[in-house]
């Protein structure tokens, strides 16, 4: 005869986030998260053919990506998105390894933000200042002015970050508009000098491989939401809505935006003020001079919102990761007053400002911008290979799936999605024209590549374990205590 005594202690409930999100905000969400003004003059800078590349992407990448988010996000609701998906369908450190490439991915896409919003707001003070963003010096402050800024305002909460999202929203439906208005206006009165040729292969396509990359990348972000999962009021019934509305929007300006920069500025765009050089343009063609300032402010506000979006989404990585114990527990705090991960959204600004540091100090303002695109690329594609990968397996191994969609729908768009991935990851390995050096740009992308996998490696299966030991001995185990007769 004996009794049963545990030693285990009563695990603390995990902390609960406030359910802020509306379809209305998600819907502005996926549009300033997917539609990223930044990436189109480095795509468009390889002229016509891009175009053709932007519909095959849609056809053979969005479209399933929209299938997987809402199977995804039907069948694990709940806070970690890509992270929580790859550990329910495939274990945990695929889910582990999904999560930290999505995350570190962000770490080096928000300083390219950064860039940008800096190549553009130097134009709020006239064309004059144009010449500053090339400056390292004036680049470097304003990036990490602009980091700093938006991380305290994710660190404030979502019920007011949310709103730097929706302004940055309004500013991208703006500056949109503007510029395919003066394109249509330009293209009706003066014609344009692209013709048939230029929407064919070069010659030469090495430099337009990398934009198949590239514009892979640009259409991601209807993820993003089901990172904050257990933020979204009613996901359920939200979230598919949300996601076809963001994703038509979105498609829909990236083809009109990339065509008008081409009949504005032709294949001579700017990496960096691109969209600023192409609405100058047009509007000197036409006398109106005046919109280049206001059509400034609009943009930065537009690439303010993308960056807050990205920033506030992806500090739920590692917040989870924290909680599951393969990063320091101490990432899983949320602030006692504004419920948010502070802890996460910390560390990931001072490793983007650190990044930011590196690579002004190596290279040009564009050559950075470039660099810092091209590796966050392959690890933003990484958790897209799980995404896909997970329909296929539902389509293979559930005789009847228990999701939202049919085998024939999951089986077609996850087959379609994980080949297109695939193909992205590789095609970004070619570099860009403003690239100076093939080989050092090389060690940038296999080095950085297997540096970030590395530590991923290193924090589930050293690190995790490790912390995982010392908690057992910690919390005791339960005991079978003999009693004599």
């Amino acid at each position: 005869m004996g009794f049963t005594l545990s030693t285990t202690t009563t695990q603390p409930a995990p902390p609960q986030l406030i359910r802020a999100l509306g379809r209305r905000d998600l819907v502005l969400l996926f549009v300033v998260a997917v539609f990223n003004l930044n990436v189109v003059p480095s795509i468009a800078a390889n002229g016509g053919v891009t175009i053709w590349l932007w519909i095959i992407s849609l056809i053979l990448f969005f479209w399933p990506q929209g299938i997987a988010v809402i199977e995804l996000a039907h069948r694990y609701p709940g806070e970690g998105g890509v992270y929580l998906w790859a550990k329910e369908v495939f274990g945990n450190f695929h889910g582990f390894l999904s999560g930290w490439c999505y995350w570190t991915n962000n770490m080096l896409y928000v300083p390219t933000i950064m860039l940008y919003f800096v190549g553009v707001s130097v134009f709020i003070a006239g064309p004059s200042h144009a010449g500053l963003a090339d400056s390292k010096s004036f680049a470097l402050v304003m990036s990490l002015a602009l980091l700093t800024l938006l991380t305290l305002l994710n660190i404030l909460g979502l019920g007011i970050g949310k709103w730097i999202n929706n302004l940055g929203a309004i500013g991208t439906f703006i500056a949109a508009g503007v510029l395919i208005g003066l394109g249509v206006f330009i293209y009706s009165r003066f014609g344009t000098t692209i013709t048939a040729a230029d929407f064919k292969i070069p010659a030469n396509p090495r430099f337009v491989l990398n934009s198949f990359g590239v514009i892979c990348f640009g259409l991601i972000g209807l993820e993003l939401a089901s990172v904050m999962g257990d933020e979204i009021r009613d996901p359920a019934r939200t979230l598919p809505g949300a996601v076809a509305w963001g994703g038509l929007i979105s498609g829909t300006l990236y083809v009109a935006v990339t065509l008008t920069l081409l009949i504005a500025v032709g294949k001579s765009v700017n990496v960096l003020q691109g969209v600023v050089q192409a609405v100058g343009a047009m509007a000197t063609r036409v006398g109106a001079n005046w919109i280049l300032v206001p059509f400034a402010v609009m943009l930065s506000l537009a690439i303010a919102g993308i960056g807050s979006a990205w920033i506030g989404g992806c500090a739920r990585i590692p917040f989870v990761a924290g909680l599951d114990s393969y990063m320091p527990s101490w990432l899983g705090n949320i602030h006692p007053r504004f419920a948010t991960p502070y802890a996460a959204l910390i560390v990931q600004g001072i490793v983007s400002a650190v990044l930011v540091i590196l690579n002004l100090a190596g290279a040009g303002v564009q050559e950075t911008f470039q660099k810092l695109l091209s590796l966050a690329v392959v690890l933003n594609l990484v958790p897209f290979v799980y995404m896909f990968g997970a329909l296929v397996k539902f389509a293979i191994t559930e005789p009847v799936p228990r999701g939202h969609y049919g085998r024939t729908t999951l089986f077609v768009a996850g087959t379609s999605g994980l080949l297109t991935t695939i193909l992205g990851i590789a095609l970004v390995f070619f570099p860009t024209q403003q690239i100076t050096s093939l080989f050092w740009y090389e060690v940038w992308m296999v080095g950085g590549t297997l540096f970030f996998v590395g530590m991923a490696a290193f924090f589930f299966f050293i690190y995790g374990r490790l912390k995982v030991s010392k908690k057992e001995i910690g919390k005791g185990t339960t005991l079978v205590v003999p009693l004599s007769e």
